[in-house]
């Protein structure tokens, strides 16, 4: 008995398990290396905060958590207009790709602007990382996460440029990438007590 269903060839033949992911596997090397790096620099928090909760929970109600919460769904709307941008660039919409790829770069900035802000009233009120150990955490891991919310930025203004299927897909996994982190980001510094 024959499959009926025809099967597709592998998007990246060569790359052993990378071969069927999207885009460029090249991309999801990055990826997996820098969630690698995310997840040492959690795993270091908490293991910090473990040996002082007392003073990582009173040092985080300095925090808003609206703010990182209103920060959480600006980048996750981002993150759906990308994969907006993927659907319109499978069934040929290059232009419709490029409209979903300049409104994830716009809700981007945003996201730069209201974590800029954040950071300013911070420091304002004399809150720097060196204010207590859960700040140079919060600065760092925010500041790391921000870092690559840039990068993202240009890796979409790129594609945008240079619209094909291949590079939408991997400036996707990228940006996809980036939500995780922050998914994850948010809930560790501003929710957990």
């Amino acid at each position: 008995m024959t499959d009926a269903s025809p099967t597709r060839p592998l998007p990246n033949p060569g790359w052993g398990p990378l071969s069927a992911l999207p885009g460029n596997p090249l991309m999801w090397v990055l990826i997996l290396s820098e969630v690698v790096v995310f997840t040492a620099f959690f795993a270091l928090y908490a293991w910090q905060r473990a040996g002082d909760v007392a003073g990582f929970n009173a040092a985080q109600q300095n925090l808003d958590p609206l703010m990182g919460g209103l920060n959480t769904l600006v980048l996750l709307t981002s993150g759906l207009c990308v994969a907006l941008a993927v659907e319109a660039i499978s069934a040929g919409g290059r232009r419709r790709a490029r409209q979903w790829l300049a409104a994830s770069m716009g809700l981007g900035v945003l996201f730069c602007v209201i974590k800029v802000v954040e950071y300013a009233g911070k420091f304002s009120a004399g809150i720097t990382p060196e204010t207590h150990l859960f700040f140079g955490y919060y600065y760092g891991l925010t500041a790391f996460h921000f870092a690559h919310v840039l990068f993202g930025l240009g890796l979409l203004a790129l594609v945008s440029w240079r619209t094909s299927t291949e590079n939408v897909e991997t400036a996707a996994a990228f940006w996809h990438m980036v939500d995780l982190i922050w998914i994850l980001l948010y809930p560790l510094v501003y929710l957990l007590r």
